[in-house]
Protein backbone atom coordinates (compact mmCIF):
# COMPACT_ATOMS: atom_id res chain seq x y z
CA UNK A 1 0.00 0.00 0.00
CA UNK A 2 1.55 3.25 -1.21
CA UNK A 3 2.45 5.58 2.11
CA UNK A 4 2.23 9.58 1.83
CA UNK A 5 5.36 10.23 -0.09
CA UNK A 6 3.88 7.76 -2.86
CA UNK A 7 0.96 9.59 -3.02
CA UNK A 8 2.07 12.68 -2.65
CA UNK A 9 4.28 11.84 -5.96
CA UNK A 10 1.06 10.31 -7.54
CA UNK A 11 -0.79 13.07 -7.34
CA UNK A 12 2.39 15.75 -8.31
CA UNK A 13 3.01 13.22 -11.46
CA UNK A 14 -1.05 13.49 -12.41
CA UNK A 15 -1.26 17.28 -12.13
CA UNK A 16 1.72 17.52 -14.34
CA UNK A 17 -0.15 15.64 -17.15
CA UNK A 18 -3.45 18.11 -16.13
CA UNK A 19 -1.53 21.24 -16.80
CA UNK A 20 -0.02 19.70 -19.94
CA UNK A 21 -3.58 18.46 -20.94
CA UNK A 22 -5.38 22.14 -20.16
CA UNK A 23 -2.77 24.51 -20.79
CA UNK A 24 -2.85 25.41 -17.11
CA UNK A 25 0.09 25.78 -15.44
CA UNK A 26 -1.47 26.40 -11.65
CA UNK A 27 -5.54 26.23 -10.68
CA UNK A 28 -6.61 28.24 -7.80
CA UNK A 29 -10.01 26.18 -7.07
CA UNK A 30 -11.17 22.74 -6.73
CA UNK A 31 -14.69 21.90 -7.22
CA UNK A 32 -15.87 18.31 -6.92
CA UNK A 33 -19.15 17.28 -8.15
CA UNK A 34 -21.53 14.69 -6.49
CA UNK A 35 -23.49 12.52 -7.39
CA UNK A 36 -26.10 13.87 -10.28
CA UNK A 37 -24.76 16.95 -9.96
CA UNK A 38 -21.75 16.83 -12.98
CA UNK A 39 -23.92 19.65 -15.10
CA UNK A 40 -23.05 22.34 -12.67
CA UNK A 41 -19.75 21.52 -14.66
CA UNK A 42 -21.18 22.36 -18.10
CA UNK A 43 -22.86 25.32 -16.04
CA UNK A 44 -19.88 27.12 -14.88
CA UNK A 45 -17.36 26.23 -17.95
CA UNK A 46 -20.29 27.25 -20.34
CA UNK A 47 -19.98 24.56 -22.38
CA UNK A 48 -16.46 24.73 -22.79
CA UNK A 49 -14.30 21.06 -23.88
CA UNK A 50 -13.64 18.47 -20.79
CA UNK A 51 -11.40 16.39 -20.10
CA UNK A 52 -11.47 12.55 -19.50
CA UNK A 53 -10.28 12.20 -16.18
CA UNK A 54 -9.64 8.46 -16.25
CA UNK A 55 -7.14 8.99 -18.62
CA UNK A 56 -5.07 10.63 -15.92
CA UNK A 57 -2.06 9.20 -14.20
CA UNK A 58 -2.87 7.02 -11.36
CA UNK A 59 -6.74 8.23 -11.80
CA UNK A 60 -9.21 5.29 -10.12
CA UNK A 61 -11.90 4.08 -13.11
CA UNK A 62 -15.36 6.16 -12.27
CA UNK A 63 -18.08 3.32 -11.70
CA UNK A 64 -20.70 4.96 -9.80
CA UNK A 65 -24.00 5.96 -11.38
CA UNK A 66 -24.17 9.69 -11.61
CA UNK A 67 -21.02 10.61 -11.65
CA UNK A 68 -19.17 11.48 -14.65
CA UNK A 69 -14.88 10.71 -15.07
CA UNK A 70 -14.91 14.88 -16.69
CA UNK A 71 -12.97 17.63 -16.07
CA UNK A 72 -13.26 21.26 -16.95
CA UNK A 73 -10.81 24.16 -16.39
CA UNK A 74 -11.96 27.55 -16.60
CA UNK A 75 -11.48 30.86 -15.46
CA UNK A 76 -13.98 32.77 -13.28
CA UNK A 77 -13.74 36.14 -12.08
CA UNK A 78 -9.96 35.62 -12.82
CA UNK A 79 -9.79 32.42 -11.17
CA UNK A 80 -8.40 29.28 -12.88
CA UNK A 81 -11.14 26.54 -11.68
CA UNK A 82 -10.77 22.81 -11.85
CA UNK A 83 -14.19 21.14 -11.94
CA UNK A 84 -14.22 17.12 -11.50
CA UNK A 85 -17.95 16.31 -12.55
CA UNK A 86 -17.82 12.91 -10.41
CA UNK A 87 -15.81 11.07 -7.85
CA UNK A 88 -14.60 7.40 -6.66
CA UNK A 89 -15.63 6.24 -3.57
CA UNK A 90 -14.65 3.27 -0.82
CA UNK A 91 -17.63 0.51 -2.10
CA UNK A 92 -16.52 0.94 -5.52
CA UNK A 93 -13.72 -1.12 -4.11
CA UNK A 94 -11.37 1.64 -4.03
CA UNK A 95 -8.89 1.96 -0.91
CA UNK A 96 -8.88 5.16 1.10
CA UNK A 97 -5.94 6.55 -0.50
CA UNK A 98 -7.55 5.51 -4.37
CA UNK A 99 -10.62 7.00 -3.87
CA UNK A 100 -8.58 10.56 -2.66
CA UNK A 101 -6.38 10.36 -5.14
CA UNK A 102 -8.15 12.88 -7.60
CA UNK A 103 -8.61 15.32 -4.60
CA UNK A 104 -5.12 15.54 -3.83
CA UNK A 105 -4.47 15.72 -7.57
CA UNK A 106 -6.58 18.91 -8.14
CA UNK A 107 -4.21 20.45 -4.71
CA UNK A 108 -1.41 19.23 -6.34
CA UNK A 109 -2.17 21.49 -9.13
CA UNK A 110 -2.39 24.42 -7.15
CA UNK A 111 -5.99 24.39 -5.76
CA UNK A 112 -5.70 26.22 -2.46
CA UNK A 113 -9.73 26.55 -2.23
CA UNK A 114 -11.35 23.21 -2.31
CA UNK A 115 -15.31 23.49 -2.73
CA UNK A 116 -16.76 19.44 -2.13
CA UNK A 117 -20.33 18.69 -3.23
CA UNK A 118 -22.66 15.79 -2.71
CA UNK A 119 -25.37 14.28 -2.82
CA UNK A 120 -26.96 13.13 1.11
CA UNK A 121 -29.87 11.64 2.80
CA UNK A 122 -31.28 14.14 5.30
CA UNK A 123 -31.44 13.25 8.64
CA UNK A 124 -32.57 17.20 10.44
CA UNK A 125 -36.14 17.50 10.19
CA UNK A 126 -35.81 20.95 8.19
CA UNK A 127 -33.91 19.81 5.47
CA UNK A 128 -36.32 18.45 3.14
CA UNK A 129 -35.40 16.56 -0.38
CA UNK A 130 -34.07 19.10 -2.50
CA UNK A 131 -32.33 21.11 0.22
CA UNK A 132 -28.67 22.01 0.44
CA UNK A 133 -26.98 22.43 3.30
CA UNK A 134 -23.32 24.27 3.92
CA UNK A 135 -21.40 21.93 5.97
CA UNK A 136 -19.50 23.21 9.06
CA UNK A 137 -17.74 19.72 10.71
CA UNK A 138 -17.63 15.97 9.90
CA UNK A 139 -18.19 12.71 11.48
CA UNK A 140 -15.49 9.85 9.35
CA UNK A 141 -17.72 6.92 10.03
CA UNK A 142 -15.48 4.62 7.49
CA UNK A 143 -13.48 3.02 10.00
CA UNK A 144 -10.59 4.21 7.59
CA UNK A 145 -7.94 7.40 6.91
CA UNK A 146 -6.15 8.45 3.64
CA UNK A 147 -3.72 9.03 5.72
CA UNK A 148 -0.86 7.09 7.27
CA UNK A 149 1.53 6.74 10.21
CA UNK A 150 2.00 9.66 12.67
CA UNK A 151 0.49 11.78 10.23
CA UNK A 152 -1.38 14.04 12.49
CA UNK A 153 -3.80 17.02 11.07
CA UNK A 154 -5.97 18.69 13.37
CA UNK A 155 -8.93 18.55 12.01
CA UNK A 156 -10.83 21.59 13.84
CA UNK A 157 -12.23 24.12 11.53
CA UNK A 158 -12.04 21.56 8.58
CA UNK A 159 -14.85 23.39 6.78
CA UNK A 160 -13.52 27.02 6.62
CA UNK A 161 -15.66 29.52 8.54
CA UNK A 162 -14.94 32.21 5.67
CA UNK A 163 -15.47 29.93 2.88
CA UNK A 164 -19.16 29.00 4.97
CA UNK A 165 -20.34 32.81 5.32
CA UNK A 166 -19.55 33.16 1.43
CA UNK A 167 -21.80 30.42 0.52
CA UNK A 168 -24.41 31.40 3.16
CA UNK A 169 -24.48 35.05 1.58
CA UNK A 170 -25.24 33.93 -1.62
CA UNK A 171 -28.50 35.26 -2.78
CA UNK A 172 -31.60 33.59 -2.02
CA UNK A 173 -33.05 34.21 -5.83
CA UNK A 174 -30.19 32.74 -7.07
CA UNK A 175 -29.85 29.51 -4.31
CA UNK A 176 -33.62 28.64 -3.04
CA UNK A 177 -33.62 25.71 -0.87
CA UNK A 178 -30.29 26.87 0.98
CA UNK A 179 -30.43 26.43 4.54
CA UNK A 180 -29.54 29.12 6.51
CA UNK A 181 -28.25 26.72 8.95
CA UNK A 182 -24.85 24.93 8.66
CA UNK A 183 -24.75 21.48 9.92
CA UNK A 184 -22.70 18.15 10.54
CA UNK A 185 -22.43 15.54 7.75
CA UNK A 186 -21.18 12.32 8.25
CA UNK A 187 -19.43 9.63 6.12
CA UNK A 188 -20.36 5.51 6.15
CA UNK A 189 -18.64 3.27 3.94
CA UNK A 190 -21.86 2.27 1.51
CA UNK A 191 -22.70 1.32 -0.68
CA UNK A 192 -25.58 -0.10 1.37
CA UNK A 193 -28.20 2.73 2.38
CA UNK A 194 -28.75 3.28 6.60
CA UNK A 195 -31.56 1.11 8.39
CA UNK A 196 -33.29 3.07 10.65
CA UNK A 197 -31.07 2.41 14.36
CA UNK A 198 -28.37 3.52 12.14
CA UNK A 199 -30.38 6.78 11.88
CA UNK A 200 -31.21 6.76 14.77
CA UNK A 201 -27.41 6.17 15.89
CA UNK A 202 -26.15 9.27 13.99
CA UNK A 203 -28.99 11.72 15.23
CA UNK A 204 -28.12 11.00 18.35
CA UNK A 205 -24.12 11.58 17.46
CA UNK A 206 -25.12 15.15 16.04
CA UNK A 207 -25.20 14.11 12.32
CA UNK A 208 -27.53 16.60 10.15
CA UNK A 209 -26.91 14.32 6.62
CA UNK A 210 -25.01 11.36 6.13
CA UNK A 211 -23.60 10.23 2.94
CA UNK A 212 -20.19 7.97 1.50
CA UNK A 213 -17.76 10.65 0.41
CA UNK A 214 -16.68 14.01 1.92
CA UNK A 215 -15.46 13.01 4.57
CA UNK A 216 -11.98 11.45 3.41
CA UNK A 217 -11.76 13.86 0.85
CA UNK A 218 -11.78 16.85 3.66
CA UNK A 219 -8.83 14.87 5.77
CA UNK A 220 -6.84 14.91 2.98
CA UNK A 221 -7.50 18.28 1.76
CA UNK A 222 -6.64 20.02 5.34
CA UNK A 223 -3.26 17.37 5.36
CA UNK A 224 -2.39 19.43 2.16
CA UNK A 225 -3.72 22.98 4.08
CA UNK A 226 -6.15 23.17 1.64
CA UNK A 227 -9.52 25.09 2.67
CA UNK A 228 -12.76 23.31 2.19
CA UNK A 229 -16.06 24.35 1.61
CA UNK A 230 -18.64 21.51 1.82
CA UNK A 231 -22.37 21.97 0.29
CA UNK A 232 -24.42 18.43 0.73
CA UNK A 233 -27.68 18.56 -1.41
CA UNK A 234 -30.30 16.36 0.46
CA UNK A 235 -31.41 13.81 -2.06
CA UNK A 236 -33.60 11.91 0.05
CA UNK A 237 -34.81 11.17 4.08
CA UNK A 238 -32.37 8.92 5.84
CA UNK A 239 -33.68 5.45 6.35
CA UNK A 240 -37.57 6.14 5.38
CA UNK A 241 -39.46 4.83 2.22
CA UNK A 242 -38.83 8.18 0.31
CA UNK A 243 -35.00 6.12 0.14
CA UNK A 244 -36.44 3.35 -1.78
CA UNK A 245 -36.48 5.74 -5.06
CA UNK A 246 -32.59 4.02 -5.30
CA UNK A 247 -29.85 5.72 -7.47
CA UNK A 248 -32.49 7.09 -10.20
CA UNK A 249 -34.01 9.01 -8.00
CA UNK A 250 -31.70 10.35 -6.16
CA UNK A 251 -29.65 11.26 -9.23
CA UNK A 252 -33.14 13.24 -10.46
CA UNK A 253 -33.11 15.04 -7.65
CA UNK A 254 -29.42 16.17 -7.83
CA UNK A 255 -29.86 17.04 -11.15
CA UNK A 256 -32.86 19.94 -10.25
CA UNK A 257 -30.37 21.10 -8.00
CA UNK A 258 -27.60 21.36 -9.93
CA UNK A 259 -28.18 24.78 -11.23
CA UNK A 260 -28.62 26.00 -8.01
CA UNK A 261 -25.28 24.56 -6.57
CA UNK A 262 -23.72 26.01 -9.36
CA UNK A 263 -24.75 29.52 -8.39
CA UNK A 264 -23.78 29.18 -5.00
CA UNK A 265 -19.78 28.06 -6.45
CA UNK A 266 -19.96 30.83 -8.95
CA UNK A 267 -21.03 33.26 -5.93
CA UNK A 268 -17.84 32.01 -3.89
CA UNK A 269 -15.06 32.26 -6.41
CA UNK A 270 -16.69 35.58 -7.59
CA UNK A 271 -16.18 36.58 -3.58
CA UNK A 272 -12.83 35.13 -2.82
CA UNK A 273 -10.41 37.59 -2.08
Amino acid sequence: MPGMDDAGERAARSAHELARRTGTERHDVLVVLGSGLAGAGEILGAGGPSLPLDTLPYFPRYTAAGHRAQGWSLELAGKQVLVFGGRCHLYEGLQPEEAVHPLRTGVAAGCGTVILTAAVGGIRPDLGTGSIMVVEDQLNLTGCSPLRGPDFVDMAGAYDPALRRLALATPDSAAPGLSPRPGVYAQVPGPQFETPAEIAMLRTAGADVVGMSMALETIAARRAQAEVLGLAVVTNAAATASAGTGIAGIGAVGAAATPTVAEIVRHVVVSLP
